[in-house]
């Protein structure tokens, strides 16, 4: 029996703004099914002696201390860059106002 449907792959794709063909709606609702089927064989677990737990990451600081250090001279730092100006990186536009079709 199928959890996912077409309709649902729809609806995601048009919240991420994808267009997907019918085959691949249906390709995905058959991975999405088979990933929520494998997530539903945990209820078939035991779990009433297990403590919970809030994170499964270790609670330490991870990141590095602050340190000031000396940065590229912006000679060096544009020198390989394939486009610059003005002391600047010029790179392509990255946003276009689309139509929400």
């Amino acid at each position: 029996m199928a959890r996912i449907t077409v309709e649902e792959v729809e609806k995601v794709a048009a919240l991420a703004r994808l267009r997907l063909t019918d085959s691949e709606k249906e390709s995905f609702r058959s991975q999405l099914d088979q990933m929520v089927s494998y997530v539903e064989r945990l209820n078939d677990l035991d779990t009433t002696e297990i403590e919970p737990t809030f994170s499964v990451q270790d609670a330490g600081a991870t990141l590095r201390g602050d340190e000031i250090r000396p940065s590229l001279p912006q000679e060096t730092a544009l020198m390989n860059a394939p486009s610059h100006s003005h002391g600047y990186f010029r790179v392509p536009k990255m946003m276009e106002k689309t139509d929400p079709a």
